[in-house]
């Protein structure tokens, strides 16, 4: 159980035995992306082996940040600052110039968008050992890395989240009991922000995209109404690309194959609006409320949460 998995924790699956290393001094090291200056970054610290998240709060100038061209590499300059900020000087220095080129042609390699070791130690006999590292990669670029994606440890995924994971939508539980179901993260966001504002607690992030069929909203409701805590479900569909029909079709489905006890509040605009209207006014066995405008549509999932299913 760490800051990172929350209350819940992870299961642990396996346990590496290493050297055991008389340390020194801790240090941190770390290619990332800075999105603001569209560069890849080198973050430095002395401040190795604690949590670097909140050094960044309380004392960020104890970090150096240098940005390198991302053809080039970091280079010579470069590669002296963060030395310099690290205060390695000798063999130790020249470690850490090969660690930093290291890094990064990992980092290019493999599409990551951060590696990072901390801590970076030096040893009591003038070694520099990384002695833990993360590494995030890109997901977009797993085509090109099977091997990367062969070694994914699905003990460690929310198991409703992996599960929209594998019919191609995007679904992150949270802590609340209205669950959403909507077409564009945006919107996903937009409406967990405005069920907030109505007082309630959103149960998750659910984003069929602008592209699902009718199997994936049948699945992406299944997911939803396999989550305990949802007492009621708001449905805030714009048909752009989407069309409400097949979220309509996809509701009624999934409503026809799974016991049903929430009550649901439904906004439908844009694409074929009114088959969709109309073939959720047929279902005459669904505990469903129409609603037109997402303010309204919120505080009616609010109260229906508060009345329990």
């Amino acid at each position: 159980m760490t800051a990172q998995t929350g209350p819940e924790g992870l299961p642990v699956s396996a346990v590496l035995v290493d050297e055991r290393i008389e340390v020194r001094q801790e240090l941190y090291l770390a290619v990332t992306v800075d999105r603001f200056r569209a560069q890849p970054l080198v973050l430095a610290s002395r401040q190795g082996g604690v949590d670097i998240e909140a050094v960044a709060a309380t004392t960020p100038s104890a970090i150096h940040r240098e940005p390198f061209d991302v053809v080039d590499g970091p280079q010579g300059a470069a590669l002296d600052r963060i030395a310099s900020a690290l205060g390695l000087s000798g063999d130790a220095a020249q470690a850490c110039r090969r660690t930093v080129h290291t890094l990064w042609a990992l980092f290019a390699s493999a599409d990551g968008s951060l590696i990072e070791i901390n801590p970076l130690v030096v040893a009591d006999d003038g070694r520099c050992l990384a002695l833990d590292a993360k590494v995030v990669l890109d997901d977009n670029a797993l085509f090109r890395h099977a091997e990367f994606a062969a070694l994914r440890d699905e003990s460690q995924e929310a198991p409703l989240e992996l599960k929209a994971a594998r019919i191609g939508i995007s679904y992150v539980g949270l802590d609340g009991d209205i669950g959403c179901l909507v077409n564009g993260a945006g919107l996903a966001m937009a409406t967990n922000d405005i069920i907030t504002l109505a007082g309630g607690r959103p149960a998750n992030f659910l984003d069929v995209g602008g592209g699902a069929n009718v199997e994936q909203v049948t699945g992406a409701f299944a997911i939803l109404l396999a989550d305990p805590r949802v007492r009621a479900i708001l449905v805030n569909i714009f048909g752009g690309i989407m069309r409400c029909d097949w979220i309509a079709q996809g509701l009624l489905n999934a409503t026809q194959q799974l016991e049903v006890r929430v009550p649901l509040v439904v906004r439908l605009q844009g694409t074929n609006v009114e088959e969709g209207r109309r073939l959720l006014k047929a279902a005459k066995r669904l505990n469903l409320i129409s609603v037109d405008e997402l303010a309204d549509a919120a505080k009616r999932a609010v109260e229906l949460a508060a009345k329990g299913p």
